[in-house]
Formats: C-alpha cells, structure tokens, sequence
C-alpha cells in the first residue's frame, strides 16, 4: 500500500477533459479515478502517475490549485477567418517537444560561437512576392523550374530538404506525438508550424500529408521564416487563412513552386493540371490551385477538383498497409541534421546521454543504434 494523496478534483477532470476524453465516458471506464473526485477515496503516489501518463499530462501539473492557461506563444491560422492561439493536445504537445529542441539547440550554436542565419526576419509583409521569391532562390541556389529535373515527388522533396537544412533550417516530418503512434496529429487539423529564430529555424511537417502537398507546406514554411514569423496552419482545400502574412506567404510558395510565366508556357501547349503537376512535382490540387488563382478555371471547377483528388487519395491509402523501419522513420520525425548536433555535443561531454535520449525521443539502445547505423 503506497502513500495516499490529497488532490483537488478540479484538477482531475480539467485533465481528462484537456485529454479529449469526454469525462462521464472516462469515469465509468475507471471507477477508481471517479472515487478520487468525489472524494471518497485518495490516489497513491504510483497510481497518479499512472493517471498522469494515461492523459498525457506533467505529474507536478496535477498539484496545482487551478488549470494553466495552456497557449501557444504564436497565431495558429484556419482557412478562412480563423485565426486562434488554442490547438489540440497533440499538436500544443508536438509544438512544445520541437520548442525544447529548440531552445536547446540554439543555446549550443551560440555556445560554438556560430551566427545568427542572415535570411531569418528579412523582408516584413510590405516587400513583394517576386523578390522575396527571388531571394530564397538565391539563397538555395536554384533556377525557377529546378523540380522539372527530377523523376519523382521524393527525389524532389530529398533535394529541397538537403538544401534547406545545409542553411541551418531544421525539418521534422511527424503524423504522431513523438513516437506514441496512438496519438495522431490529423492533416485537415495541422499541415505544419513553423519556429522562427535567427539561430536555427524550426519546421513541422505532417508526415500523413500527400508528398507533393507536403513540399508547397515547406515553401509556405520557408517564406515565414525570410518574413520572420511563426505561425501555423491547416491550409484547408490548400487555401489561405484571411491574413496579410499568410497570404504572402502563400503567394511566395505558389510562385517558388510554380512560377507564373513557366506555367502559363505549360498551359498553352496542354491545359491538363496532372501534367503540368507532373512537370513541377507538385500536388495536382496545387497546380489546380495555380490554375484559378491566374483565372484559368473557375472556383467551381477548383473545388471539384480538389474533393475528387483529396476522395482519390483517401481510397489510395486505405488500400495500402501500414509499417515501416523505425530508424528510417526516426531520420525524419527527429532531423538528421539536428541528430548529428545532438551526437556531437554528446561526445564533447556537453550533453548527458540521459538528456540526449530525452531531447530526441529514443532510448538507451534504441539512440546508441540510430546514431551508429543510422545518421549517416
């Protein structure tokens, strides 16, 4: 018999709740936990942590006299007018593991004497599309129609990542929390989230995102970064939230990803959106997207296309298994690049290893066999 525990009921319910649990449903699940809050009983110290695992909340969290206010420190953009600072569990739990990876990750940069990145905050939203464009191509070093070159949606999206994590960008690719596959971070809620600092920006990818999808949420990402806000989005029917930043932002991805007069070319010669997709390497819905933005469908025509590409793909996935090598899948949820820092600083003594499991989600053997066979 271990310790009870007097603990404030409140507490109890605003945590099952924060968990997505609707609170009579979890009670009856778990008589014990409704006992606590109506006090004919008090918890153990190891039965509240159960508890607090269960809900996927911090232990000290449980003794606090009211709920934290639990916000994010950034705007979190909704199609249309939305515009809010609330997310749910899994994504504000996702945005704070990246922010300790970031926090600590810059802290070491600055320790190593390195610079802050000269691109981060270098346009405001009064510059213009076309030479924000023209910057980031610069700084990438690449020509307008540079996917062309390429065969596939993944050779495309490879190049790019490599070239934006050479600048100092860190990119994680995640559909869950962490590794926790019972917590899912759907699409139509989180395409991504972008961490703006000058010593090493932060980017978010939803991993469930079709490939092609994925690399219009990178350029959109990179353009808040040259603009030097955070944000996140869910760029529902891959259209904007009514905002200024956004808006750009968007502008800027669609003209790096498909520029104007190049599409025009193609359309000319065939207006076939699939073709032209195949072309630039990006979603069918992104060329449909350029395609009405520069008057050559109609809404109508883009919604229509849309709902059967996004329908297409649904029935694509349920047909298709699911699985995969962990260590393949922990290269991109975690960043090659910011795993290798984690390495490095492990081997000059500057990070313990019980620090280094924590910060980067992998355990004991699990961490000594990714870093080994698995960075490089």
């Amino acid at each position: 018999m271990g310790t009870e525990i007097n603990v404030n009921p409140t507490m109890l319910t605003w945590a099952i709740a924060r968990a997505g649990y609707v609170v009579g449903d979890y009670l009856d699940k778990f008589p014990n936990v409704k006992k606590w809050i109506e006090k004919d009983k008090n918890p153990t110290v190891k039965q509240l942590e159960d508890f607090a695992k269960r809900v996927h909340i911090p232990f000290g969290y449980l003794f606090l006299q009211e709920p934290p206010k639990e916000q994010i420190a950034f705007p979190f953009f909704r199609t249309g007018n939305n515009q809010t600072n609330q997310v749910s569990l899994n994504v504000y739990d996702t945005i704070l593991i990246l922010q300790r990876r970031q926090d600590w990750l810059s802290d070491y940069l600055l320790e190593n004497n390195e610079d802050p990145l000269s691109f981060v905050s270098k346009y405001d939203y009064k510059a213009k599309f076309e030479v924000i464009v023209d910057d980031i191509r610069k700084t990438l070093n690449v020509d307008a129609e540079w996917a062309s070159a390429f065969s596939t949606y993944e050779e495309t999206l490879s190049f790019i990542i490599k070239k934006i994590e050479d600048l100092g960008i860190m990119i994680n690719f995640n559909g869950v929390v962490e590794n926790n596959t019972q917590r899912v971070i759907p699409v139509e809620e989180c395409r991504g989230f972008v961490l703006v600092n000058e010593m090493v920006p932060f980017m978010f990818v939803n991993a469930a995102d079709a490939k092609a999808a994925q690399l219009f949420t990178i350029i959109h990402e990179l353009a808040h970064i040259w603009l030097g806000k955070s944000a996140g989005f869910d760029n529902q029917n891959l259209l904007p939230a009514n905002d200024p930043i956004e808006k750009l932002c968007d502008h800027i991805a669609a003209e790096f990803l498909v520029p104007a007069s190049s599409f025009n070319r193609l359309w000319v010669e065939k207006p076939d959106i699939v073709k032209v997709a195949r072309y630039f390497k990006v979603s069918p819905i992104v060329i449909a997207r350029r395609a009405l933005d520069l008057n050559k469908i109609t809404k109508a025509e883009f919604f229509q296309f849309y709902n059967q590409y996004i329908e297409g793909l649904r029935l694509k996935k349920e047909s298709q298994g699911s699985g995969g090598d962990f260590y393949a899948t922990a290269r991109k949820r975690i960043s090659v690049s910011f795993a290798t820092y984690v390495d490095q600083a492990v081997k000059q003594n500057k990070l313990l290893y019980r620090d280094a499991y924590k910060i980067t989600g992998l355990k004991g053997d699990t961490y000594q066999k990714f870093v080994t066979n698995h960075l490089f």
